[in-house]
């Protein structure tokens, strides 16, 4: 392991890499009870859509680590399984499997665009400031994601607002959604006192402890399931499981509509989402574990960026939607994690939830959301290396720091930075800061909002 995952020279070693790996897991194992869900409201079999989603994440997990030796974990994107399911299906009217055909001509075109070092140009074209304020936009986004898991954060007539503990109390929902709520503040709680106090593994016990209080809450009554409201018993149904047959959407890609507009413009949806939620994801959690180089480029970026692509294509042909690199690995890179191995860590686990589904999917949100709150707060730090006297490239960074969170999306804060940082040069007639390829995905993501 030391050899090939070179851990001494990285600064880690196996335990590090392996608490870090099954952090990442526990941060992003609820993907195996959304990802079928949201899928299945498009028609596939739920059961199959649960095997495809866990054998793709090991697929990428393990590309990862051979391709690149870096710590991040890939699985089914958030948002591009429900552009799938409720746009390109339910509301254009194509069936799963042209939508799943669209996705996977995407991996192949992404796959030709690594070969190509298309996506590691765009990369490094990226200014380091940008990088800086995408990194701290992240974490901003995955601290507001914790606090809607929490249901601390909920709709309200001023978009979101804090949750009414004295309102559930009066309505009668206390012992469902309350408790969670109090539940997911003393995780908040813990989590931090353990990071403070620099406990080896501070995040991955904080998941656990909330979870283990939860149960105890249930067995004196405090907590009260509702499965038609979407509160499940937190204590495991069983241990073993038998996984679920691929068949009924292994292979199942239907190219009929490959030369109809729509279809491009489906496949393309998918391509730029992907494309720069990856790339947003790769910036942020390598400037938090201080990947970066003194040029700010990640030196194992090509691998990296093919794995994903080719998670992307063997999610397809398995029966699932984009895998991409997730904005929970930056949860085990938290913990330590710095190599491969913590990715390998990762994806054996989503092996194993083949096999032990009833105890990863009765993993709570309120346990996982005070890890997503408290890394954000880790992965804001990097705001202090902003230089923000120079406003010239401050204001680009602070545009896509606000757009990740307040948009709900990792590509719009980098679209928003980018088109800012090139008009904003442009006025200042500071061009010759801006390298050529920045123009051109200035343009790119201005027809994007036009045509799109």
């Amino acid at each position: 392991m030391e050899k090939f995952f070179k851990l001494k020279e990285n600064g880690t070693d196996v335990r590090t890499e392996i608490t870090a790996g099954i952090t990442t897991f526990m941060t992003m194992a609820y993907i195996l009870a959304v990802n079928p869900s949201i899928l299945g409201d498009a028609g596939m079999d739920t059961g199959a859509v649960f095997t495809a989603t866990a054998l793709a994440s090991a697929i990428g997990c393990l590309c990862m680590a051979l391709m690149a030796n870096l710590p991040f974990a890939l699985s089914a994107g958030m948002g591009l399984n429900a552009f799938l399911a409720y746009t390109v299906v339910l509301q254009m009217g194509y069936s799963w499997e042209v939508a799943l055909a669209a996705v996977f001509v995407e991996g192949i075109i992404f796959i030709i665009l690594s070969l190509t070092n298309v996506r590691e140009a765009i990369f490094n074209a990226i200014p380091t400031t940008l990088k800086l304020g995408v990194s701290v936009g992240i974490g901003l986004f995955i601290c507001f994601i914790g606090l809607q898991n929490a249901h601390l954060v909920v709709d309200s007539s001023t978009l979101v607002s804090i949750f009414s503990f004295s309102g559930s109390i009066k309505n009668g929902t206390f012992a469902t959604e309350g408790i969670t709520a109090v539940l997911a503040l003393v995780g908040i709680i813990l989590t931090s006192y353990l990071v403070i106090k620099n406990v080896r593994g501070n995040i991955l016990i904080g998941i656990v402890a909330t979870w283990l209080i939860g149960i105890v809450c249930q067995l004196v009554g405090l907590y009260v399931p509702a499965p038609e409201a979407g509160y499940y018993s937190l204590i495991p149904s069983g241990i073993l499981s038998t996984p679920s047959s691929l068949a009924p959407t292994f292979l199942k890609l239907d190219f009929s509509a490959i030369g109809s507009f729509n279809f491009f413009a489906v496949m393309f949806s998918f391509l730029f989402v992907d494309l720069f939620d990856t790339l947003g994801t790769l910036i942020g959690c390598a400037s938090k574990a201080d990947m970066l180089d003194e040029d700010g480029k990640l030196p194992a970026i090509k691998g990296a960026l093919m794995a994903d692509a080719v998670a992307t294509t063997a999610g397809a042909l398995l029966g699932t939607s984009t895998v991409t690199t997730f904005v929970e690995s930056s949860s085990g890179i938290a913990e330590g994690g710095r190599t491969g191995l913590t990715a390998i860590t990762t994806g054996a686990l989503f092996v194993l939830a083949l096999f032990f589904s009833p105890i990863f999917l009765t993993i709570p949100s309120f346990a996982t959301a005070p890890a997503l709150i408290v890394v954000g707060f880790l992965m804001m730090q990097q705001v202090v290396k902003i230089s923000w006297d120079d406003t010239l490239e401050a204001i680009p960074a602070y545009i896509a720091i606000f757009a990740m969170p307040f948009m709900y999306s990792i590509s719009e804060g980098i679209s928003l930075g980018i088109i800012s940082y090139v008009i904003l040069h442009l006025c200042a007639k500071k061009t010759k800061d801006i390298s050529p390829l920045m123009y051109v995905l200035a343009v790119v993501f201005v027809l994007k909002y036009i045509l799109l």
